[in-house]
């Protein structure tokens, strides 16, 4: 099992950045997907949730109107289309997937500043 982020980076405020998961080795379109962070001396929090077929999703109050994850069943990929980026958004941003079991990407760093 795998679960493989990227597109993390450095981008100054007001910016914009995507990220991806790639799931590989589990039935992908069974599993509800969803990207968590966690920033230095805080505790991981989700961001954002997606079910199996894509058609409901969940933000943090903290993301909403900036945010949008949706997924690729046909590609086992979920996405973080993340806009009007600040500095409290500068965490690891990991992936999940979440069933009867759960599994995790290994991180991805999201850094905003000027």
């Amino acid at each position: 099992v795998q679960l493989v982020e990227s597109g993390g980076g450095l981008v100054q405020p007001g910016g914009s950045l995507s990220l991806s998961c790639a799931a590989s080795g589990f039935t992908f379109s069974r599993y509800i997907m969803s990207w968590y962070r966690q920033a230095p001396g805080k505790e991981r929090e989700l961001v954002a949730r997606i079910n199996i077929a894509g058609g409901s999703t969940n933000y943090a109050d903290s993301v909403k109107g900036r945010f949008t994850i949706s997924r690729d069943n046909t590609k086992n990929t979920v996405y973080l289309q993340m806009n009007s980026l600040k500095p409290e958004d500068t965490a690891v941003y990991y992936c999940n997937a979440r069933m009867w079991n759960q599994y995790w990407g290994q991180g991805t760093q999201v850094t905003v500043s000027s």
